[in-house]
């Protein structure tokens, strides 16, 4: 069994109301040894903040140097990221070779288990067999009758913040489902408690007085905010102070029940320095939680499903972008208060772009756009998909959120990246072509003057250049000066579809038109040279910063031949200074610059920074 066969056989058998129970995941486990007993909880449930509960819980755990399980639902990008041991997710085989053997046990069951009841043991065996010494586990839905509620008493149970959700099946006021999210708390276990409506809270009491168990309430009065940007921020818990990139007060009480359950693991003889929980509260990464994924331009990514998130979201963009108004990339799931989400949602916003998150029970982007249009008078998109609709968003030049469903939030972030550096290579070719002809001329001058007065050309023996296309800096006249010092001038030429060579012309009749039309050296009238015998190389880009990353047009032959050359050779790339990011995002075949010339400036690579 492969990976995908058993994320295929996984999927194949879904949730429904008419399962809820826990003896098939009771038989289950029990026929694979039970290996739930032999291992130790934070059991965690709630509507809202339960992941980036565990998250930080697991991180502050980690940190102490425990070795660390975390089960949570549902994934962002990886079906693999709902059990981690240290922070790492499941490798694919792993997960194959436990689903086979589960799949010999379920399929025999006259009952067969659900979706998240085969999850749940699968992921039970495989904490156990990495000898893990404690598993964070996020409930699925509800409490009582959720299939991780098969464990006996954790050593912590958590109730996070409560609010209507799947009322349908957990019940339609805060203290029946409150009731229901108390099914965790078993003799023997310690309870920590949001600070959240008071009418949850006393159900919660009652049920830790019925089960005879101490509970702790996360009193967010304790906490003290100190500061806050877009890098995370800075509060205090009863005299101590810790950073939390984590942004939101709303993470801010998050904080606080994490902290309190690191006060009752404590208490329960689990050591947990300070020092622990400074370092796994700085280092915690939750993704789509009011998560930056890129500062210029903004962009910001949020998981948030419902009214409760939706007011979180508004409070934040209050505290964050104050007086800003956002363009929203938004999607929804029908079965959700989208009419509540956008009442919190529409005094912040300049425009939507909407799009159907990939869900069965996804609202239509048309439909969304329709009843937004109907709501209040501004411009609205809609768009197939993240990869289109992220630059759409982008193009109106205002701060972009992305929000409405965890569904869409994971195409979201896998598209951000080529989506972002897309729109960053357009842009930033507008901005070239919008130079006059003139303009261009004097500017590929000055940039000429940068790099004649560079140490980086005085030193070189043996330059390879480029010749301009697409209005390009040109470096003619660098050239011409180049030769008329002595030294030696080589040009590149794509010898297939994915390498480069560098040539010397030999007389006028030496060029010819190559690949996307550049002009490239006839190799039968042209002499080679070997990368070794290159001291300097001036590359075209479309995009660089000043931390010397760049992009090119997106063949890459440029990022395959650079890494040929000898060591001390300098690689330089050359633009307009209208061709600047405040960041280029990266990826793993990018091969950065020692420098960048422009008109305006000369930027050099960090040390520290270069591989």
């Amino acid at each position: 069994m492969t990976a995908e066969e058993a994320i295929a056989y996984i999927e194949n058998y879904t949730w429904s109301a008419s399962r809820l129970g826990l003896e098939r995941t009771q038989e289950l486990l029990r026929a694979l040894g039970d290996p739930q007993k032999q291992l130790k909880f934070v059991h965690v449930a709630g509507s809202n903040g339960k992941g980036s509960t565990c998250a930080m819980t697991e991180s502050i755990l980690r940190a102490a140097g425990y070795r660390t399980g975390l089960y949570i639902s549902p994934y962002i990008q990886d079906f693999c990221e709902r059990m981690q041991v240290n922070g790492e997710n499941i490798p694919g085989q792993r997960l194959a070779d436990i689903t086979e053997r589960v799949q010999a046990i379920a399929d025999a069951m006259d009952d067969h288990p659900s979706q998240f009841e085969l999850v749940t043991a699968i992921a039970m065996v495989y904490f156990l067999e990495e000898h893990c010494d404690i598993v964070v586990l996020e409930v699925g839905m509800g409490g009582a009758l959720d299939s991780t509620n098969a464990i006996d008493a954790p050593e912590v149970a958590v109730i996070c913040n409560i609010g209507l959700e799947h009322t349908e099946y957990l019940g339609s006021t805060l203290e029946a489902i409150a009731a229901t999210k108390a099914g965790i708390i078993k003799p023997g276990c310690a309870v920590v408690c949001y600070d959240g409506a008071p009418q949850v809270t006393q159900v919660i009491a009652r049920a830790c007085q019925d089960k005879a168990v101490p509970m702790a309430l996360a009193r967010f009065a304790e906490i003290a905010p100190l500061s806050h940007d877009l890098s995370g921020q800075r509060f205090g818990w009863r005299g101590r102070e810790y950073q939390l990139p984590l942004l939101g007060a709303h993470q801010l009480h998050n904080a606080a029940v994490a902290l309190e359950i690191v006060q009752a693991l404590r208490a329960r003889g689990w050591d947990i320095p300070e020092e622990a929980v400074r370092a796994g509260l700085a280092r915690t990464r939750w993704p789509a939680r009011f998560e930056v994924l890129s500062r210029d331009p903004l962009f910001i990514l949020d998981g948030g499903h419902n009214p409760q998130c939706a007011q979180a979201m508004a409070q934040v963009l209050r505290d964050y972008l104050p007086g800003e108004k956002v363009t929203f990339l938004m999607g929804v799931l029908a079965d959700k208060d989208y009419h509540a989400i956008l009442d919190a949602l529409l005094p912040f916003a300049a425009g939507f772009v909407c799009l159907t998150p990939d869900s069965p029970r996804a609202l239509p982007a048309q439909d969304l756009a329709q009843i937004i249009r109907g709501r209040a008078p501004l411009p609205v998109q809609v768009c197939p998909g993240p990869a289109e609709g992220i630059p759409a968003a982008l193009d109106a030049g205002l701060p972009v959120v992305a929000f409405g469903s965890l569904y869409q939030a994971g195409g979201v972030r896998t598209a951000f990246p080529p989506a972002l550096r897309r729109w960053l290579r357009r842009r930033s070719i507008a901005a070239r072509e919008a130079l006059t002809p003139e303009q261009q001329d004097s500017l590929s001058h000055q940039i000429t003057r940068q790099v004649l007065s560079s140490p980086e050309f005085q030193r070189a023996g043996t330059i390879l250049v480029y010749r301009a296309v697409r209005r390009e800096a040109s470096l003619n006249e660098l050239t011409a000066i180049a030769l008329a010092q002595g030294k030696t001038v080589c040009y590149p030429r794509c010898v297939s579809s994915t390498q480069m060579a560098a040539l010397i012309p030999e007389g006028a009749a030496s060029w010819s038109q190559g690949s996307f039309g550049i002009p490239e050296p006839v190799p039968e009238r042209s002499r080679p040279v070997s990368p070794e015998e290159i001291d300097l190389v001036l590359c075209p880009c479309t995009v660089f910063d000043e931390q010397c990353n760049r992009m090119g047009m997106g063949a890459g032959y440029y990022d395959r031949y650079l890494p040929q050359l000898r060591p001390g050779a300098v690689v330089a790339a050359v633009a307009f200074e209208c061709q600047k990011a405040a960041s280029v995002p990266t990826d793993s075949w990018d091969y950065p610059m020692d420098v960048v010339f422009t008109e305006r400036a000369t930027y050099r690579r960090p040390p520290a920074a270069r591989p």
